[in-house]
């Protein structure tokens, strides 16, 4: 485990010349998104950062946005108004910042939740959270792709479950449409593959920049509470057990900020960023150089390297062309 005390020392570096300058967060509006956009502005540095949320979160969100500015006054918030759970929405926020921008250092994305009620699908017909976690999230990477390899040090970040792939997945069935193929278990375990599958294709045709997949462990950032359907008792007893835990075993928001910043800043992942003296971190393939690196709540790679090896000979192939299929039209 990487510790806390070695991830503050690290962040404290972070300064003008070697903080993101510019950096993307959808998902920013609450969660490790949010945690890690405080840890990033309170460092100081002289930043941008566009912060993509949905026009419900506008209001909250601007009261977080004086917080930041009162932290820092040299970082630029850039509040972008979007539903991301749509493609077209999707197409759209991007256009915007690629008029605006020349560069970006970071895409952060930490959009979603658990789907533990009926099934919902969006405008586009797709499963909503399936949308957020996975198809919203890779077409931000292809649209932002131009814009990130201009940085001299580009980082992508999904956050999700890194290291927790499964080798068996519904190849057939991607978008688990088939009756009882859906659950909130089944959905997650199938979208966190479909997460490595695709960027560990992206890093093979992005060698300069750096994919992490993170696993951010037990944070208390709402989601026991979304994703049910309205009025359900069982939702309530859920989220008070596992907010229990959380309280008890698992990171503050402050740590898992720092966490996240480390993770999006450190040399520890691609040799590229804050010199790290610790052990360097191994991408998917197993080597110290940029690539999908599958990241967990300790800071630590982990490979897993036998169920990546199965999805990568079995499933990547049929997944990559389905996804580029799905996504083609908002590109």
């Amino acid at each position: 485990m990487v510790s806390y005390k070695e991830i503050q020392d690290s962040n404290a570096l972070v300064n003008d010349a070697t903080a993101p300058r510019v950096s993307v967060f959808v998902g920013g509006t609450s969660g490790v998104g949010k945690f890690t956009i405080r840890a990033l502005a309170s460092t100081g540095a002289s930043v941008r950062i566009y912060l993509v949320g949905r026009k419900s979160s506008e209001e909250p969100t601007r009261a977080f946005i004086q917080e930041l500015s009162a932290i820092n006054p040299k970082a630029d918030i850039v509040w972008t108004e979007g539903e991301v759970s749509l493609l077209a929405d999707v197409k759209r926020i991007c256009e915007i910042i690629k008029e605006k921008e020349s560069r970006i250092d970071l895409l952060f994305l930490s959009a979603g939740y658990a789907p533990f009620g009926t099934r919902k699908e969006t405008s586009e017909g797709l499963e909503l959270s399936q949308s957020l976690e996975y198809y919203s999230r890779m077409l931000f990477i292809l649209h932002l792709l131009p814009l990130l390899r201009q940085s001299e040090a580009p980082r992508v970040i999904s956050v999700l479950g890194g290291g927790m792939e499964r080798a068996s997945i519904k190849v057939d069935d991607p978008d688990l449409k088939q009756p009882g193929n859906f659950s909130a278990i089944k959905g997650q375990m199938q979208y966190i593959a479909l997460n490595s599958i695709f960027l560990e294709r992206l890093a093979s045709d992005n060698p300069d920049v750096a994919f992490i997949h993170s696993l951010p462990g037990w944070v208390n950032t709402g989601n026991a509470r979304r994703g049910w359907d309205e009025g359900s008792i069982l939702a309530r007893v859920f989220a008070f057990v596992v907010e229990s835990l959380i309280f008890f075993f698992g990171f503050s928001h402050e740590e898992s900020g720092q966490r996240h910043l480390f993770e999006s800043t450190s040399a520890a992942f691609g040799g590229r960023g804050i010199p790290w003296g610790g052990k360097s971190g191994v991408n998917s393939l197993g080597k110290s150089e940029n690539g999908l690196f599958l990241v967990n709540h300790k800071c630590e790679c982990t490979p897993n390297a036998g169920a990546m090896a199965k999805l990568r000979e079995k499933d990547q192939g049929k997944i990559s062309e389905h996804t580029k299929n799905l996504l083609q039209p908002y590109l």
